[in-house]
């Protein structure tokens, strides 16, 4: 069975870090295009992050660029997302997905596109940024 396992999330303060944890099972990381995305209340679901499976690039949202941090970790499978200066518009359901195809990683793709090659959804981690 194929599946991702995240963790890391909970209440953090303005300005604080938190690393999210994303655990693959029955697949392997390099194997799929590895993102991050999130959804706030009220909001539409939105891309974080990727690595590409075969040759590691990496992939932001430009508005996060400089405070999130995604890594892959292939003997733990285990992909990471490393978040500094959190703020409030932070706050939503952070999920990890694996796509069959890399081009999926480019943050210009939609999520109706990206649905077509969307093989592992995780079950999410909340992450809430309130003082």
């Amino acid at each position: 069975q194929l599946q991702f396992v995240e963790s890391g999330g909970g209440l953090v303060q303005p300005g604080g870090s938190l690393r999210l944890s994303c655990e693959a099972s029955g697949f392997i990381l390099e194997d799929y295009a590895i993102a991050w995305f999130r959804q706030a209340p009220g909001k539409e679901r939105e891309g974080v992050s990727c690595i590409s499976g075969t040759d590691g690039n990496i992939y932001y949202e430009d508005s996060l660029k400089g405070r999130f941090t995604i890594s892959r970790d292939s003997a733990k499978n285990m992909v990471y997302l490393q978040m500094n200066n959190l703020q409030p518009e932070d706050t939503g359901v952070y999920n990890c997905a694996a796509f069959t195809v890399e081009a999926m990683c480019q943050m210009t793709r939609s999520w109706e596109e990206r649905q077509m090659y969307l093989e592992v959804w995780g079950q999410g981690t909340l992450v809430n940024v309130s003082s």
